[in-house]
């Protein structure tokens, strides 16, 4: 006998016993009910193995009240469009910064901040596409010096931050000097993964290690974890793709390579080779003549160079960088 005839049965000895039994439409039996089918014989249109079975009706839970709110928060994710985290800005302080001579966006009118802004003149100028004076790869600029403890990375942080100080143009500096790397401890910023890392292979992405900084428009690459083919890494296809991906990624970026001295080591030679511009620092009544000479040759192929005269002294008008490296020490490693 099968269920429908079963429940049949059932209601009629229900209904002679004297129950009231309410009969929904859906309880109804139609005035003309087609022959029952054996409970063998499904309906052709619905195969035996969709059936649900009588004693296990289906169950569909209905969605959280968190899915019912959200219907995507569940959905796939693509993590190649993901977006980054956002990065708290790294602090730089700014009075100490001050206290040790450089420029800051809070004096920028001091007799620094005016020197550098006639230093950087030229350089934005060239590396502004477009324009009569600009040259290929002008926004990529490097500043170096012929021997150590001539003030270039002082004169290089300089130049980042009175480029900053640019309504509109970004600046990018990047810790070049894999050796003796002295940005970090100019800035106060905590050394951390960046340049090696990225040519080594261990970071796919140089965007996700740039600092950015609470100086506004002005961002750090550190040189990254040390490595002993440092200058081989410096000269491979590698860093002409990171070189090219820097200076194109933003128009309106100028990239500013902190590199080690040109006498003292050979990846400042290679490096230069990637630039469109380069700052070369020479320390007054301090470098030599013959010095200058010979760094000069080994970054001939650069179409612009920029000499800087560092710590020379102003009769009546107090001194430029005059002093500085105070207390830094000497040799290759001290900071500049």
């Amino acid at each position: 006998m099968g269920l429908i005839e079963q429940a049949a049965k059932r209601l009629e000895e229900l209904q002679r016993a004297g129950a009231e039994v309410p009969q929904s439409p859906a309880a109804r039996a139609p005035e003309n009910p087609e022959p029952a089918r054996p409970a063998s014989s499904p309906p052709a249109a619905l195969p035996a193995a969709s059936m649900p079975h009588p004693a296990a009706p289906l169950h569909v839970a209905p969605p959280s009240q968190a899915q019912a709110a959200h219907p995507q928060a569940h959905a796939p994710v693509d993590l190649r469009s993901r977006p980054r985290a956002v990065r708290p800005r790294a602090h730089i302080d700014l009075d100490r910064l001050q206290a040790m001579g450089f420029v800051t966006p809070r004096e920028p009118r001091s007799r620094i901040a005016e020197e550098f802004r006639v230093l950087k003149r030229p350089l934005i100028a060239n590396a502004t596409a477009g324009k009569p004076t600009s040259v290929a790869r002008g926004n990529l600029i490097m500043v170096t010096s012929s021997i150590p403890s001539e003030g270039k990375t002082f004169c290089a942080v300089n130049l980042a931050i009175s480029i900053a100080m640019e309504v509109d143009r970004q600046i990018l500096l990047v810790d070049a000097d894999v050796a003796r790397p002295s940005v970090p401890g100019t800035l106060g910023i905590k050394p951390a993964r960046g340049l090696m890392d990225v040519l080594t292979g261990d970071c796919r992405d140089v965007g996700d290690l740039i600092v950015r900084t609470d100086i506004d428009k002005l961002s750090f690459l550190p040189s990254g974890t040390m490595h002993e083919g440092a200058s081989e890494l410096l000269a491979s296809e590698g860093m002409n793709r990171l070189v090219d991906e820097l200076g194109q990624r933003y128009a309106d970026r100028i990239v500013l390579f902190d590199s080690p001295p040109l006498l003292a080591a050979t990846e400042p030679s290679v490096l230069a080779t990637h630039m469109g511009q380069i700052v070369f620092v020479i320390h007054a009544e301090k470098t030599l003549q013959s010095n200058v000479e010979r760094a000069l040759a080994a970054i001939e192929s650069c179409p612009v160079k920029l000499l800087i005269l560092n710590a020379a002294k102003l009769p009546a008008q107090g001194t430029y960088g005059y002093g500085y490296g105070y207390g830094y020490g000497q040799g290759y490693g001290a900071r500049e």
